[in-house]
């Protein structure tokens, strides 16, 4: 298990950008690869045409991360399930990491979460540790039709649920789905600011009467360039 080796595109440790852990110092675990090809992908150096940064086994990896104080990760990408029973052998080294306390993993809601959400139902530490953040994919991504619906049986409390609001039709959109499928875990939106100015989302969100709804912004693109790599 140790021994396996994955496509990466960049470890480093910064402070949360968004969702419930969002100002906390985290470290991000970077993956390449990704089965989506969202219109508004703000990495798009984490799939082909780009190359992987490098390849590291998961003992590298985890030997890596501890090397920061953060007692969190993220685990991103790319996407980062997708690489199978590779990504479940990253995910069980990390979570029996004794120096971290959450591991959170930002999955773009197009790869089937049973086989993961079985394996913390079965685990401890996954079950004590791993937290899922599901990017529902909207009209404006263009990849909406890939979503993976029953994603949202796996679902805990202490999972989130995102929804990128580029437009009107976004946000009503997400209120469809969320009246459908939404369950358990915090619901989070997130503007697009070049098309839903984070005020008129707000708004949105306190005429509809969202109250469980968390409005989230991207703390790093306001911290620094929008396009700085490793922050």
């Amino acid at each position: 298990m140790a021994r396996f080796s994955i496509p990466m595109v960049e470890i480093f440790e910064t402070v949360e950008g968004e969702g419930l852990r969002a100002g906390f110092p985290t470290v991000f675990v970077r993956v390449f690869h990704c089965n989506l090809r969202c219109v508004w992908c703000d990495t798009p150096y984490s799939y082909a045409p780009a190359k992987p940064e490098f390849e590291a086994t998961v003992a590298e990896i985890a030997q890596k991360v501890q090397t920061y104080t953060s007692r969190a990760i993220c685990l991103t990408g790319g996407e980062p399930l997708i690489h199978g029973h590779k990504s479940a052998a990253l995910i069980h080294f990390l979570s029996y990491l004794e120096s971290f306390e959450d591991i959170h993993i930002e999955t773009n809601g197009a790869i089937d979460l049973t086989p993961f959400a079985e394996l913390r139902q079965q685990d401890p530490m996954w079950n004590k540790k791993v937290r899922f953040i599901m990017d529902y994919k909207l009209p404006g991504s263009g990849e909406m039709e890939r979503m993976i619906h029953t994603n949202f049986d796996h679902l805990k409390e202490q999972d989130e649920i995102k929804f990128v609001i580029g437009s009107d039709e976004d946000f009503q959109c997400a209120l469809e789905v969320m009246e459908r499928y939404h369950q358990q875990g915090t619901v989070l939106m997130s503007p697009v600011w070049e098309t839903m100015p984070p005020h008129k989302l707000v708004e949105k969100v306190l005429s509809h009467g969202l109250a469980h709804v968390k409005v989230s912004l991207q703390l790093h693109k306001i911290i620094w360039d929008p396009d700085k790599r490793g922050v």
